[in-house]
């Protein structure tokens, strides 16, 4: 991390201190609270549990901090991405999404915006470098992708977005703002799921929009108001105990990331390899440019679908799991989510593990053992 990321840190570590009074506690208190005392009907900084309380406000601090912009938190990532896109489109509008990307923003385009009138564009994360913007509301971009991990320059698509006329969200949940800043190079929203990576320890849904518009933002804040989509207090207790130990972990998962990519590109079982932290990946010139390194998460492929499943079975340090960004290492075969990948597809988040501990059980578990 730069110096400026640094402090950053520092300051999310020791963001509530300015505030706290003689013999108050340093962590925040969960409160459950949904109704608060008001005699008064203007001047309370809370009124009800829908429009916020004191433990959403700590997290939100927090990720405004590591952001360099105003935050809203919600209850999932995917809450977050309605959030945004909602605020950003009506009937009549087009929106350009990645075909590559999370499946489920792809159910979101054709279940719920798709059903209200907006025109949905899918288009493969590599081919939206050249894709005509001319007539679309909104540019929606996932980079790294997820799974199959393409890249995308967001700086040159944030121009020719902008002189379309078009609006970029940008999903940052494979990198977090720690190994990727979407906003600082042209994005005008940031959409995460907080589940992964911030949260860290697979125990809670959370997620966030962070955006520099005052405008914009106030319409996203309003509409979580209005449609209810609020992050419960206890999931902010534990989001807010996860980022405090973000840079570390993140700093443990991508350096052992990187050498078990090298490892894998590297093993006769392994048939392809994604990992934008590796000088061969396709990827890797473009991430170069705006991501602090590769990153946890790794795409592999064996042979056939029963290798796959053979090899997540038989390695003891993998949790067959659908998430990633926790400190346990997961995997899954992508396919079975119907994305299109190779059916002996693997996506590998890499956790917290010591390195050399976790590549001798992954290795042994490959087709062909430790060769």
């Amino acid at each position: 991390m730069d110096e400026l990321a640094r402090a950053r840190m520092a300051h999310v570590l020791h963001h509530r201190k300015a505030g706290l009074s003689l013999g108050e506690p340093v962590v925040p208190v969960i409160s459950v609270a949904t109704t608060f005392h008001l005699p008064e009907a203007q001047g309370a900084a809370y009124y009800y549990g829908r429009s916020g309380q004191p433990t959403w406000d700590a997290v939100e601090a927090q990720l405004a901090i590591l952001e360099a912009a105003e935050v809203v938190a919600f209850p999932s990532g995917m809450a977050a991405i309605s959030a945004a896109l909602i605020a950003c489109l009506r009937a009549g509008a087009r929106v350009m999404i990645p075909s590559d990307g999370y499946y489920v923003t792809r159910l979101l385009g054709r279940d719920l915006l798709a059903v209200y009138g907006v025109e949905v564009v899918e288009v493969p994360t590599l081919e939206m470098a050249a894709a005509d913007f001319t007539g679309f509301d909104v540019i929606y971009i996932e980079t790294p992708s997820n799974p199959g991990l393409d890249v995308i320059d967001i700086a040159a698509i944030s121009v020719r977005a902008h002189a379309a006329g078009a609006l970029v969200i940008a999903d940052n949940t494979t990198m977090t703002p720690l190994l990727q800043r979407p906003l600082d190079l042209g994005a005008d929203l940031v959409v995460a799921a907080d589940t992964k990576a911030p949260a860290g320890h697979s125990d809670a849904l959370f997620g966030h929009v962070a955006g520099r518009d005052a405008n914009l933002m106030a319409r996203i804040r309003e509409g979580r108001r209005q449609s209810g989509s609020v992050p419960g207090p206890f999931e902010a207790y534990l989001v807010h105990r996860g980022i405090e130990t973000l840079e570390l972990r993140l700093a443990r998962m991508c350096e052992t990331a990187a050498v078990i990519a090298e490892r894998l590109a590297a093993h006769q079982a392994v048939k392809r390899l994604r990992y934008p932290g590796l000088s061969g990946d396709a990827s890797y010139a473009i991430a170069q440019k705006q991501m602090l390194n590769g990153g946890f998460l790794i795409g592999f492929e064996l042979a056939s679908e029963a290798e796959a499943e053979a090899f997540l079975s038989a390695c003891p340090l993998i949790e067959q799991a659908t998430s990633f960004g926790g400190v346990h290492t997961a995997a899954e075969r992508r396919a079975r989510w119907g994305d299109s990948v190779s059916p002996g597809f693997i996506r590998l988040s890499v956790g917290i593990e010591p390195c050399e501990v976790l590549w001798s059980a992954i290795a042994a578990a490959l087709p062909g053992g430790n060769c």
